[in-house]
């Protein structure tokens, strides 16, 4: 019996689960997704960090540990370097920071060379601004742990970033790429759900889009009939 019962939670232990990361700078908000208890890691960038009024080098690696140390889980941190030898200098810095750091690296020529060497490195690394299945190839031949492709973005010219995600689970899928898929530019509830039903990986987005997911009107009438039923039973 308990043999059984050992083996079938190994094999629910087992079983692909899609992550959620929340892409921000927000320590508040990193700790708040965290505690909800389905927070798996956070994607951030020099954009975010400005916007929480992080500027500065020393300050901005040093927030990078802050956010290591408030989840459990892979944060990735942006290279600005857009040649090959300032991507490698940069992006070594900041695999030293935490073990929990990815090195998310552009999706250009000299980006794709840094994804190989950084691979060869045992340096874990995130692809981003990705917006083709070519592109999201590529990554992938070269070592990619994540690739990142941008779906709003892509919805913002008119373009359908679900389709892009089905793409390259496709490509993904026939050649056994081990690149995990991580949705990025994620701006509302619904593109977390189609993303789980298409197999993307891990989805990264505000925590408002996360949040959403427990949202449903019916929930809030039932809860609220099953509560008044309460009270008039125990008035």
């Amino acid at each position: 019996m308990e043999a059984g019962r050992a083996s079938r939670t190994s094999l629910i232990q087992n079983l692909p689960n899609m992550k959620f990361f929340i892409d921000t700078a927000n320590l508040d908000q990193i700790r708040e997704a965290a505690e909800l208890g389905v927070l798996d890691g956070v994607t951030t960038n020099p954009s975010l960090m400005a916007k929480e009024g992080i500027t500065g080098k020393n300050n901005i690696l040093k927030h990078y540990v802050d956010i290591c140390e408030a989840v459990d889980g892979d944060v990735s941190a942006e290279v600005i370097a857009t040649t090959f030898d300032e991507i490698i200098r940069e992006g070594e810095q900041l695999a030293d920071l935490h073990d929990q750091i990815v090195v998310k690296v552009p999706m250009i020529r000299d980006g794709v060379k840094a994804l190989r060497y950084f691979s060869e490195k045992g340096i874990r690394t995130n692809c981003t601004l990705v917006f083709s299945s070519g592109q999201a190839l590529l990554a992938a031949k070269a070592g990619a742990s994540y690739v990142s492709p941008f779906i709003g973005r892509l919805d913002d010219i008119s373009s359908d970033g679900l389709d892009l995600i089905a793409e390259i689970r496709e490509i993904y899928d026939n050649y056994e790429f081990e690149t995990e898929i991580l949705a990025a530019s994620i701006r509302h509830t619904m593109h977390i759900v189609e993303c789980a039903k298409l197999g993307a990986d891990v989805m990264t987005g505000p925590l408002s889009s996360i949040e959403g997911l427990l949202k449903h009107p019916l929930t809030d009438i039932g809860l609220e009939k099953f509560l008044a039923d309460y009270r008039k039973g125990n008035s």
